[in-house]
């Protein structure tokens, strides 16, 4: 178990539930608020601007994934 599960249940058997409840609902209030407060354009782009953001991850990814792959086969370990 790594050092962030073992945290988290830790602070789940510190705080009782009905608490993180209502963590969550505030949560989710703010977030509504928020939504209100700014252009739906904003929301949108936000969002857009979030999936390309992953895209560009993915991407690093892959390209590492091949090098790792390429140097696999030049060496003849595949």
């Amino acid at each position: 178990m790594n050092e962030k599960t073992t945290r988290r249940r830790h602070f789940e058997d510190e705080i009782p539930e009905d608490v993180r409840h209502h963590f969550r609902e505030a949560r989710e209030e703010l977030r509504e608020s928020m939504k209100a407060f700014l252009p739906p354009g904003f929301i949108e782009h936000r969002r857009n601007a979030r999936r390309e953001m992953l895209l560009a991850w993915r991407s690093l990814i892959d390209s590492a994934l091949e090098r790792m792959d390429q140097k696999k086969e030049e060496e003849g370990t595949v």
